[in-house]
């Protein structure tokens, strides 16, 4: 599993090597800065360095969760670089109102992702078994210091000791209270986008919202199943990528009159 996902890796590298040669020595009849595909590269870079540590430094959460924030930042890149080449040339009107709201959603989902990321790589998805409760309760005893600091080894506190339970749960309930966050404003984003006519955007955001959350809650009931926990992070990326859709439909900028 590890060859093959370095095997992916490195093909990836190339073809995205590749397309920022292209894009350097075609930028006068493209008509595009290069900053975009260089800046991935440089980024692919930096997420062989990560994935070097992660195993040099024996899954060190802060690094774990790193490599999995890059390649997702990696995939949202890649996906703006795809929209400028592909996408359609019509502007929203209406909707242009929403701008600033889709762009806070976004971020919104970047933070949620990185709890997301931060509970696997302390592997605490399992800390709380029962839902909508944990610990049979809706606010159970939490160790957010020990939970959220970054600079400790793998199920050890910063000064050497084993990571209590408290200390997980904290981490697990931070990333529950950030799944109702994003839930409610991408939610409320979605109903706005269809109001403002952007329909298939705003429906197409809804399923995939709704879907996460109920993949969410299965890997609870359900007590972690490994197709449910892959699925839960495809959906966080399919999510990711139709933010960066929504973005760059009401970010883009109308074709210059001929």
């Amino acid at each position: 599993k590890e060859m093959f996902h370095r095997y992916i890796a490195g093909t990836l590298g190339l073809l995205l090597l590749s397309i920022m040669v292209t894009a350097w020595r075609q930028r006068r009849v493209l008509k595009q800065s290069p900053a975009l595909p260089t800046t991935i590269v440089a980024l692919i870079g930096l997420q062989a360095a990560l994935g070097m540590w992660t195993v040099t430094m024996l899954l060190k959460p802060v690094i774990v969760t790193m490599h999995l924030l890059g390649g997702m930042t990696t995939l949202a890149l890649v996906t703006w670089l795809s929209l400028r080449q592909f996408g359609s040339d019509r502007a929203p009107t209406a909707a242009a109102k929403l701008r600033p709201w889709a762009l806070a959603g976004l971020v919104i989902l970047a933070c949620q992702i990185a709890l997301g990321g931060w509970v696997s790589t302390n592997y605490a998805a399992l800390v709380c078994r029962d839902f909508p409760t944990c610990h049979e309760a809706l606010i159970p005893h939490m160790d957010f210091e020990h939970g959220f600091h970054l600079a400790r080894e793998l199920g050890m506190t910063a000064e050497g000791a084993p990571l209590s339970i408290e200390a997980l749960t904290a981490i697990h309930w931070a990333h529950r209270l950030g799944a109702l966050i994003t839930f409610l404003y991408l939610g409320a984003l979605a109903i706005a986008l269809v109001r403002q006519g952007q329909r298939l955007l705003g429906v197409s955001l809804g399923a995939l919202l709704v879907l996460q959350i109920c993949l969410g809650i299965a890997n609870v009931v359900f007590t972690l199943p490994l197709p449910v926990a892959v699925a839960h992070n495809a959906g966080a990326a399919a999510l990711l990528v139709m933010m960066v859709v929504i973005n760059f439909a009401l970010f883009r900028r109308p074709p210059a009159p001929a």
